[in-house]
């Protein structure tokens, strides 16, 4: 049925919207229960902050470096795809070619 073809696609934006409606609140009941501060050892220094900041800076970090993973990935998964479609080309050129070749009689 036509009305069901975007269907799939607003359940998905509910669904995202639900789920970053919950990271929202457990976010906020997190700094409610966590008003600390939290010393942060890094190899240059040491950074004060509060313990909601430091698990969210880390969680950003983690995000970021996840992307950059998959990014890197993507691209090569193009490059590859590149690659075999252009090998086949060749294969399909060279077959096509093999087979405008005319017959020889083997006697």
């Amino acid at each position: 049925m036509p009305w069901q073809h975007g269907s799939g696609r607003m359940l998905k934006k509910i669904a995202v919207l639900v789920l970053f409606l919950i990271i929202l609140v457990v976010m906020l009941v997190f700094t409610r229960l966590n008003p600390g501060l939290v010393e942060v050892d890094l190899a240059f220094g040491t950074v004060q902050s509060s313990i909601p900041l430091a698990f969210t800076m880390t969680f950003v970090m983690g995000w970021l470096f996840g992307l950059l993973c998959t990014a890197i990935f993507t691209a090569r998964m193009v490059n590859e795809r590149r690659q075999l479609r252009k090998a086949l080309r060749l294969s399909e050129s060279e077959a096509h070619s093999l087979r405008n070749l005319p017959l020889t009689d083997a006697d």
